[in-house]
């Protein structure tokens, strides 16, 4: 038998791609618990009248053929709603795979990308996914995006900066100064990550920017201020060269009928949609106030739908957790230590929330 005619080794797995071989899969924890308050969801659910309309259009959907593969009525509503162009705006399987579409048309290993920290968790898991180098920039003390902290970024010379706007653990919005700055100090594609930028004021986002940054890509999400995270659907918003560039990566028909659907019907509906967003910001600051009144306690100001805040409680989550209250734990993230995120929910479950603190504060 010659060497060409011997049996192949069986190997009982393929091993996983060594990069990946001590990662944990991301994702908040999902438990059942009477008040879930750790992965930013709007309490309230989505207009009556919402699924309904929905259901009378997806019968008529011809579900045996492929979907509209540029969704071109999403695409030309979105538009409208932002004042763009429907060749400026792209849409997708919620922002993080807007996120990933841009790290795979202009990332790779050969290029660079720039993230803020404190900042949004999944950007590294979508770097390493994307086999792209990232380099994490310390916003400042205060975690603002100021004007040494853009100096710092462009010193990395990056082909792309992601930047939450507000903050997200923190809640703090960007200034379009800022945003200015990151667009003129470097050649980046400056992506400006606004999932939650419909629970501040009128004036923070920073979209009116897209006809004078040419690099600038504004991102964002039906999860949160239209309360539909079940969805998983995410636009950006950008010159039309870039919906032409992520084209070139996506999927074939990878946004399906049902969903295109569904997001017309939300954006049909949008300001039944979005009434609850004055309750949300009420209750914020309701419970912001109730916990600057707390001793040992800090909380940052947010413009987002959750409050970033630190005790002195080692094991706070875990306290939490035993009296029935769910929120995030960054008490071991770097600049965050001791520190947890809690969602606004409704005023019993934020009253729970404030019960359950006080009391293991106590």
């Amino acid at each position: 038998m010659t060497t060409s005619d011997a049996p192949c080794a069986v190997a009982d797995r393929l091993p996983v791609r060594p990069d990946l071989a001590a990662v944990e899969p991301y994702g908040a924890p999902q438990l059942d618990v009477p008040v879930r308050l750790n992965t930013n969801e709007t309490a309230e659910p989505p207009p009556p009248g919402f699924l309904p309309a929905v259901a009378e259009r997806i019968v008529s959907l011809e579900l045996n053929r492929y979907p509209d593969r540029p969704h071109r009525a999403l695409r030309e509503a979105l538009a409208a709603r932002l004042g763009l162009d429907a060749e400026q705006v792209w849409a997708a399987n919620g922002s993080n795979e807007i996120l990933l579409q841009l790290l795979q048309a202009y990332g790779g290993p050969e290029r660079r990308v720039a993230y803020v920290r404190p900042g949004y968790s999944m950007y590294p898991e979508l770097c390493r996914t994307a086999l792209t180098p990232a380099v994490e920039v310390d916003l400042d003390d205060d975690f603002a995006l100021t004007a040494d902290v853009v100096t710092t970024i462009a010193a990395t010379d990056p082909d792309l900066v992601l930047v939450p706007s507000p903050n997200n653990p923190v809640g703090t919005p960007v200034g379009r100064d800022a945003v200015r700055q990151l667009h003129a100090r470097t050649r980046a594609l400056v992506v400006v990550d606004e999932a939650y930028v419909e629970f501040g004021d009128a004036d923070a986002s920073v979209l009116p920017l897209l006809d004078e940054l040419t690099r600038l890509v504004v991102v964002r999400t039906f999860s949160k201020a239209f309360r539909l995270a079940g969805l998983r659907l995410g636009y950006l918003a950008a010159a039309d060269w870039v919906v032409q560039d992520v084209q070139k990566v996506r999927l074939p028909y990878h946004l399906d009928a049902v969903k295109q659907v569904t997001g017309l019907v939300a954006l049909e509906q949008e300001e039944a949609f979005l009434g609850h967003r004055q309750r949300v910001a009420d209750e914020r600051d309701r419970v912001a106030a109730a916990l600057r009144q707390l001793p040992g306690v800090q909380v940052w100001p947010s413009a987002a739908n959750f409050l970033l805040l630190r005790t002195g409680v080692d094991d706070l989550f875990a306290r939490l957790l035993e009296r029935g209250v769910l929120v995030r734990d960054f008490s071991r993230r770097p600049r965050l230590v001791g520190c947890v995120r809690v969602t606004i929910g409704t005023a019993d479950e934020n009253d729970a929330f404030l019960t359950a603190l006080r009391d293991v504060l106590a």
